[in-house]
């Protein structure tokens, strides 16, 4: 099937001369302005599933400095295997969501018990990794192999709506699986490595998601969400994109939990407060529970239980009759 049949088949109609014009304006720009970042200069599968399984829900500067410091720890996928998770959880820190860590050990587990040692080239074969989703399959199976395939992160989601569909508001967001279709209809013929870094490139720096700076976009004469925002000023802005965003959340009756009292923030108060206790030294709940949340009472058992039993599940703590401790 073409290029213009995958276009048209598509729910938005799309010019295929639109298509061709963002492909040229978005990758000259990357040529020039791409970040250096340490994960671009290699092609090791298992560097560049580590900085994947990092950026998870992490900001490119503070993974970083975390990054060269994890592979100079554990610089081989067999490194990783043979370590104790403690040890793995303690290089990890403070990047936080540790069950990544733990996720990305039993990865370099599997690959040696089942792979020989390497890392699938296939995106089916990368999501038989455990933890391992469409995303991270897709970036390593184009990052790390040069697959021409397609990979939708938070950065690319946002920059392919605006662009050829207009402001995300939630009710008309794409679901993932259309958002996947579309981003491979749109694929730039041999240009997949490029093309998926670039557009994250612009998501991290330029069409950010409460301050885009249309004003130095490359695509702002393409751009289906700058005429959108030019019809409520003349110069569309974030403060124009959070005045709209206000009166969609308003409709949908949005709601954020602060951070301090989620199940998440409590989870890793307990692995924090872990590793300072000597190794193999438990602790009961009773004591975990007063260490993590000052106003901790016996009515809170059933919770702190909750969280400790996700917490093992998870891999990331032993747990007997005696207490908990890190694994």
């Amino acid at each position: 099937m073409s290029k213009r049949s995958l276009i048209s088949s598509f729910p938005f109609q799309l010019e295929p001369e639109l298509v061709a014009q963002v492909h040229c304006s978005l990758l000259r720009w990357y040529s020039t302005e791409q970040r250096d970042l340490p994960w671009r200069a290699t092609n090791d599968p298992y560097a560049i599933l580590v900085s994947e399984i990092m950026l998870q829900q992490t900001q490119v500067d503070r993974v970083m400095p975390k990054y060269e410091q994890f592979l100079t720890a554990f610089p081989t996928l067999a490194d990783l295997a043979q370590a104790s998770t403690a040890d793995v959880i303690s290089v990890w820190v403070p990047l936080g969501y540790n069950r990544r860590a733990v996720n990305l050990q039993s990865i370099a587990r599997q690959v040696l018990a089942e792979y020989d040692g390497r890392i699938p080239d296939t995106i089916d074969g990368l999501l038989q990794l455990k933890g391992v989703g469409r995303y991270t399959a897709g970036a390593i199976a184009c990052f790390a192999y040069r697959k021409q395939v397609a990979t939708v992160d938070t950065n690319i989601r946002r920059v392919l709506h605006r662009i050829f569909l207009g402001l995300e508001f939630p009710e008309q967001k794409l679901n993932d699986a259309n958002m996947l279709t579309f981003a491979e209809q749109i694929l730039p013929n041999g240009e997949a490595y490029s093309w998926n870094q670039a557009l994250m490139d612009l998501g991290a720096t330029t069409c950010t998601s409460s301050n885009p700076q249309c004003t130095y976009c490359p695509l702002q004469e393409s751009c289906r969400a700058f005429t959108e925002m030019s019809q409520y000023s003349l110069f569309p802005s974030g403060t124009v994109l959070r005045q709209l965003r206000k009166v969609a959340e308003k409709k949908a009756d949005y709601q954020v939990q602060p951070f301090k009292s989620t199940n998440r923030y409590f989870r890793g108060r307990i692995i924090d407060h872990l590793r300072t206790v000597p190794s193999g030294q438990r602790v009961s709940l009773a004591d975990l529970g007063a260490q993590i949340k000052p106003a901790f009472t016996h009515a809170d058992m059933p919770w702190i239980q909750k969280l400790v039993e996700g917490l093992t599940k998870d891999g990331l703590l032993d747990c007997a009759n005696e207490g908990v401790c890190l694994p």
